[in-house]
């Protein structure tokens, strides 16, 4: 089928990719120019496991294209998906600019019956103001119809999540893009679940809120094991092996971050309020997560007491592993506190630090991760990146003023870091 993806971010360039790869012919729009010259020429905007494979796979195999033409795409495809950002407003409520005016652009191209998706995470009832937007610019006054097609990509496992899904929703207005929405997914042999267009658009956000009150209650639990000598980690087993539970989403850390679980959990606060409901237990959820990180600088400013001229490695920028991406990043917050007490910052990521130095343009960038620990006064473990584990811990602590490692991630057993000679810090444990 021919499709048409607006937006070749984390979401619309994985969706196209993965699209392709099964056989559907893809066409990728973006309005960035440069973006779209560096996808021609084969490179990648972002990091993402398995990805820049699978879009020069289907570049070559003529499944897959770029361009900055709306009127291209849509002029090509029988199926539009909008997979443009919906960024934070200051009063955490969503800025849907990007959607209204891509749904403007789509209406003004389309000259034939078109089936118009919203893959972005948007408020419940955008799909309705995405219709009457169409119905509005559509010269031709041709037919169309929209959906709502959520996305539950994890960044850093979006190419498997994306081939291997748990489920597929579909919203929709009426029964007619049902049969054109299951071609599309078919190859990929998930359970789809038809919906209507408003409990599409609540499942996303619901889903998102969600996890983000799982890591927030994992962390709460945290402090009580910190209090009593308990190990979080042992607690989140027996926890998760309940399969009304599961283990997932039960790290305990220094909090969620990432482009997706803060401003999503802002937004649904907000769809409450203005539905009429105040979302307290969310709220809570908040406030959970900002105090993780005050909890961790605390455990930091205790044990060094002094931070300025202070020296201190950090491994881990991005806001989790396997991604460069650094938006909102736990990591970075925690590198700015630092920086604010005075203290010089080594830093290394195995992808993020280009995106890093944007933002941090303060720290020194090592790309060893075992030459960070030079002259440092403490390590501290900030992205669960799986190579952290293999850290030469000797050297680290032979090059070091003296042996401390505050681990936000726990990759490290206590026990052992100990034996070592370390004072080591994790969380929970």
């Amino acid at each position: 089928m021919k499709l048409c993806i607006i937006g070749t971010g984390y979401v619309g360039l994985t969706t196209g990719a993965c699209f392709a790869e099964v056989g559907h012919d893809v066409t990728c729009v973006d309005n960035d120019e440069a973006k779209v010259a560096l996808l021609q020429a084969g490179g990648m905007p972002i990091y993402e496991p398995g990805l820049e494979e699978l879009v020069h796979k289907n570049v070559a195999a003529g499944r897959l294209r770029f361009t900055t033409s709306i009127a291209e795409g849509v002029e090509r495809s029988l199926v539009v998906f909008i997979a443009v950002p919906t960024p934070p407003l200051p009063d955490g409520s969503v800025d849907l600019s990007y959607i209204e005016k891509v749904a403007r652009e789509i209406a003004g191209c389309m000259t034939s019956y078109k089936v118009v998706v919203d893959k972005s995470t948007v408020p419940v009832r955008t799909g309705e103001k995405v219709a009457e937007t169409i119905r509005r610019y559509c010269r031709a006054r041709v037919d169309f119809d929209v959906v709502s097609n959520p996305e539950f990509l994890r960044e850093g496992y979006a190419v498997e999540d994306l081939m291997h899904p748990d489920r597929i929703v579909i919203g929709v207005q009426s029964p007619r893009p049902v049969p054109v929405m299951r071609e599309i997914y078919e190859p990929f042999r998930a359970p789809i679940i038809v919906t209507d267009l408003n409990s599409a658009e609540l499942i996303k956000h619901a889903s998102n809120s969600f996890l983000a009150l799982k890591i927030s209650y994992i962390n709460a639990i945290s402090i009580l094991c910190e209090a009593t000598g308990a190990n979080v980690q042992e607690v989140a087993l027996g926890m998760g092996m309940d399969h009304r539970i599961g283990r997932e989403f039960l790290q305990a850390g220094i909090g969620f971050g990432g482009s997706c679980f803060p401003k999503d959990l802002s937004a649904f606060i907000k769809i409450a309020e203005q539905l009429g409901y105040d979302f307290r237990l969310l709220k809570e959820v908040q406030r959970i997560n900002a105090e993780q990180m005050d909890r961790f600088v605390k455990k930091i400013t205790d044990t060094l007491w002094v931070l300025k001229d202070k020296t201190i490695g950090v491994l881990g920028l991005a806001f989790k592993q396997n991604t460069d991406d650094v938006r909102m990043s736990p990591a970075i917050e925690l590198c700015r506190r630092l920086l604010k007490e005075g203290a010089r910052l080594r830093v290394h990521d195995p992808k993020a630090m280009p995106k890093a130095r944007a933002v941090l343009p303060e720290a020194t960038y090592i790309e060893d991760m075992n030459d960070v620990a030079e002259g440092c006064d403490a390590l501290v473990i900030a992205t669960e990146w799986e190579i952290f584990k293999k850290l030469d811990l000797e050297r680290a602590r032979r090059v070091m003023t003296h042996p401390i490692m505050f681990d936000g991630r726990n990759l490290f057993d206590p026990r052992e870091m100990e034996r070592l000679g370390w004072i080591y810090k994790s969380v929970g444990r």
